[in-house]
């Protein structure tokens, strides 16, 4: 039975599903039925026909009988909805991303991740940005952003590890990109403080990311920026980008530290962790590892990432 699955070690498999469901509605493609949902997927349809139907009766989901298709429903707007209330700091966190965007022309965000994805939750885009036209909301893939590259350096090097290894299963393509670069990426976000990723996602973008830890998710987030290569070319990115980028960095990890965190409560003891950042021997303050993260630091299934996301 459905309500009987489980997984590898501690993940539940029927909440996993569930959730990788409520995953496939996004963007302009808000309404799907049954199949479409399987083929996205990867599942059943028998299996997907019992999650929307179960999602249906919670109120995650709405059927709609014209069209024989789902859409999200009210109770997971409304989960969305106080969430978003709760987080007073993005207003704060907006404002510095526009002062980066008024000084450089592309479309500079603060991503969270989400499995082999980050979203963004807030953004500023420059009034001449050309190239990139990411919102609030959108979703990037870690194995062709500079965000995603940022992000998966900054794990422990087993839980990175572990995480492409679950992408090779799900999505090869994006674990080509990702594994030549793992180590590089490593070695010059620990000396530099930054990653710089050039057309893996269009070789028209090029782009530079700073992770930082965040109480408030127990988990990396990111600042990232997408550039036009035609004018940023990947030395212009190190001179002149990347400066301001790790100043926005830490201008957001303090802002992180002093937020009340009354949404994502962390009562755990925590020491500041330094990574040194290449301008002027700067210091972003990062979240030292607590003993309940250091469960993830020891080897477990490839598939534990998902109920652990990837965090250290």
């Amino acid at each position: 039975m459905l309500a009987g699955e489980t997984g590898d070690g501690d993940v539940i498999q029927v909440v996993s599903r569930a959730f990788d469901v409520l995953r496939c509605f996004e963007g302009h493609e808000s309404r799907l039925g049954n199949l479409e949902i399987s083929n996205r997927c990867g599942l059943p349809r028998s299996t997907v026909s019992r999650l929307t139907h179960t999602l249906t009766r919670m109120g995650q989901l709405v059927y709609l009988p014209r069209d024989q298709k789902y859409r999200i429903g009210p109770s997971a707007v409304a989960m969305s909805t106080t969430m978003m209330k709760g987080l007073q700091l993005r207003n704060l966190i907006r404002l510095r991303l526009q002062d980066v965007a008024e000084q450089l022309p592309g479309t500079v965000g603060f991503v969270i991740p989400d499995r082999f994805h980050l979203v963004y939750l807030e953004f500023a885009r420059a009034a001449n940005a050309l190239g990139l036209h990411e919102t609030t909301g959108s979703r990037i893939s870690m194995a062709t952003t500079a965000a995603g590259h940022a992000y998966t350096a900054a794990l422990d090097p087993e839980v990175g590890d572990a995480l492409i290894a679950e992408m090779e299963r799900e999505m090869p393509d994006g674990a080509k990109l990702l594994t030549p670069r793992i180590e590089a990426n490593r070695r010059h976000l620990r000396e530099h403080g930054y990653v710089v990723a050039c057309g893996l996602w269009s070789p028209h973008i090029n782009g530079v990311a700073v992770p930082l830890w965040s109480p408030q998710y127990q988990t990396y987030v990111v600042t990232t920026i997408g550039l036009l290569s035609a004018m940023y070319d990947e030395k212009r990115l190190h001179a002149e980008v990347a400066p301001q980028m790790v100043e926005l960095g830490a201008a957001v990890g303090s802002l992180l530290e002093g937020a009340d965190g009354d949404i994502f409560s962390n009562r755990l003891d925590r020491k500041s962790l330094p990574v040194t950042a290449h301008n002027n021997n700067k210091m972003i303050k990062t979240e030292a590892m607590n003993d309940l993260e250091a469960g993830t630091r020891r080897p477990r299934p490839a598939r534990s990432i998902r109920a652990g996301d990837g965090r250290r």
